[in-house]
């Protein structure tokens, strides 16, 4: 199927034309004939299939038309909608539609302002446009199609609330399209409020859980060997852009330092940005401008970004849903990606856990040590020593070795902590299969034991 196919204005055609779309994605394909005649839809689609512009084009042919004066997209986070306003402009930019994006962090007066000047979309994260609506300064904008896009991370980020409140202030008489990765319960539930008869479409398996163009493997390691598994497999992966997840916002921060001071172009990204730096970071990595991101779950939410060939996750996520919403990042549009998980032998029950519910294969994997150390290593090393806090009785053994020279004592201590590191970098990283069977069977035996214990204790 052609684009031609779907009598858009001309002006719209143009706009998509220049853009490079040729031929509809799947969910193009089926979605636009659908908006186009106006009926309520749910749109069952993974991130990065093309679902902007399945909802996109045909709403903005029918602006382009006078068919519709108005047009509403909620998203998740403020970068997503970022992203969405940016495509919809571009493919709209011909036919003069203007577009606002409306999210908190940021003054209300100018999007008020331009919201009374009659912009024809907005696209608005779920917090700051209920207290729009809320507090009666936009009642003005009415539109006549609403889109929910990204339905699930809603849900996950603790929106529906907000969400069900806010179609309270938008007229009945709409159209009402709902996008969503994942269709859990409270998504059904809240489908069946909002929209009247819809039609549904889905691009998405039925046993289809993660993509499968996604090589998924991990590496049982100790915890003292995050770091360096991390680097290591940084400098021997081919990474365009690679995102890197942790637990906690603190763990970001030392992390992406920690990768700044041996020469990787990284940064970080967690909730406790201010929201410039936020988006200096993002526009950074959307360009390439950096190419290692580390970031916490709730941070990289919506986050969509092309090119990532990697996702490291440097912790295990909590759930099976983290999982699949993190390695989604990457192998997206048929391309291939590499999603990568360290454990510890503590941890790897979990990722069973993990690796069961979601129907993934992952593939243990492991990596040899250098033979050497490189001008990274080195400087790394140099850190190290930086960081090493001075013993009490330091002074003291100086005193001792008064008699030698201190050039030669300075560079006998280097030489010692450089042959420590030799031996580090010539060992393997991750445990074979062997050893994590030989390791998990002890682990099973000292978790029956500690219960038969503590049963003892309670029969006392």
């Amino acid at each position: 199927m052609k684009f031609s196919e779907f009598n858009f204005h001309p002006d719209i055609f143009k706009g998509l034309k220049i853009a490079g779309f040729k031929e509809p994605s799947p969910i193009q394909e089926m979605a636009i004939p659908i908006v186009e005649n106006g009926s309520d839809m749910v749109g069952q689609a993974h991130t990065g299939t093309g679902k902007t512009a399945a909802f996109g084009l045909p709403m903005m042919d029918k602006l382009a038309k006078g068919e519709i004066e108005r047009a509403l997209v909620i998203t998740p986070t403020r970068e997503l909608a970022t992203q969405v306003a940016d495509e919809l402009y571009h493919l709209g930019r011909f036919a003069g539609i203007r577009t606002l994006t409306v999210y908190g962090g940021v003054g209300y007066g100018r999007q008020i302002a331009l919201i009374h000047k009659g912009v024809q979309i907005v696209v608005a994260t779920p917090g700051r446009l209920k207290d729009l609506y809320k507090k009666g300064k936009i009642d003005v904008f009415n539109p006549e199609i609403v889109v929910l896009d990204e339905a699930d991370e809603m849900l996950d980020m603790g929106f529906l609330e907000e969400i069900k409140e806010i179609f309270e202030y938008i007229p009945q008489n709409r159209q009402t399209l709902l996008f969503s990765a994942t269709m859990p319960e409270p998504i059904k539930e809240l489908a069946n409020s909002i929209l009247y008869k819809p039609e549904f479409v889905s691009v998405v398996g039925e046993d289809e859980v993660t993509n499968n163009v996604i090589d998924q493997r991990y590496y049982v390691i100790n915890e003292s060997q995050r770091d360096e598994a991390i680097v290591k497999l940084l400098e021997t992966e081919d990474t365009n852009k690679c995102l890197i997840f942790c637990r906690m916002k603190r763990e970001v921060d030392r992390l992406a330092e920690h990768l700044q001071a041996l020469g990787f172009n990284s940064s970080g990204l967690h909730g406790d940005l201010e929201q410039r730096d936020r988006e200096t970071v993002i526009k950074g990595y959307r360009r390439g401008e950096i190419k290692v991101l580390v970031a916490t779950d709730v941070a990289a939410r919506g986050l969509d970004v092309k090119n990532v060939t990697h996702v490291f996750n440097y912790h295990i996520p909590f759930d099976s849903q983290s999982y699949v919403h993190r390695i989604g990042r990457t192998g997206r549009a048929g391309k291939s990606g590499q999603a990568i998980t360290l454990v510890t032998t503590e941890e790897f029950r979990e990722l069973q856990r993990i690796q069961k519910e979601v129907g993934a294969e992952m593939r243990l994997a492991t990596i040899k040590g250098d033979n050497g150390i490189d001008s990274a290593g080195l400087e790394y090393l140099a850190e190290q020593i930086r960081d090493i806090h001075i013993h009490n009785n330091a002074s003291q053994m100086l005193e001792h070795m008064a008699d030698m020279d201190k050039d030669v004592l300075l560079e006998k201590l280097v030489s010692h902590l450089m042959q420590e590191e030799q031996q580090n970098l010539g060992t393997q990283i991750g445990f074979d299969q062997n050893t994590v069977d030989s390791m998990m069977e002890g682990y099973v035996s000292e978790q029956k034991a500690t219960r038969n214990n503590n049963r003892r204790k309670k029969r006392r």
